[in-house]
């Protein structure tokens, strides 16, 4: 099997101020909000095809092995947006290279919500392989 990478999906930034960060990114590089889900500590902002997103330090979802942000390390995980998304083929295909596996789930990214399956790389960063958005053709 052949993992084919389509494009970034979205980048998932750890912040410790939500509200003068989007402005940020929305009044000075130009993205816009997509989705709010401020119960969960997360803004989604379109940024051309794909997304970037916000999540408040200490969030429902955040990280609690997550570094503290200014420190160069506030990255969540990288996004890869894959064709012919297989879960149990790409699991058994990462399990094979020995890399570590997150779960398999279903996701919103940069298309809609869709298929998604999180790994490690060798130094503990999280990757999300995204498959197409449900119903797509």
């Amino acid at each position: 099997m052949k993992i084919h990478i389509r494009e970034i999906d979205h980048v998932v930034i750890r912040v410790a101020d939500l509200e003068s960060i989007t402005r940020f990114y929305c009044d000075v590089l130009g993205c816009s909000v997509e989705k709010e889900q401020r119960d969960l500590g997360l803004i989604q902002l379109r940024a051309g095809r794909s997304l970037i997103d916000l999540l408040k330090v200490g969030a429902k979802i955040d990280r609690p092995d997550s570094c503290t942000p200014g420190e160069g390390r506030n990255m969540d995980h990288l996004c890869l947006r894959v064709e012919g998304f297989d879960g149990e083929a790409l699991k058994a295909h990462l399990q094979e290279r020995g890399a570590r596996i997150g779960e398999l789930g279903v996701r919103y990214g940069a298309d809609g919500f869709g298929p998604s399956l999180y790994l490690f790389d060798p130094e503990g960063n999280m990757v999300e392989l995204k498959g197409p958005p449900e119903g797509a053709v």
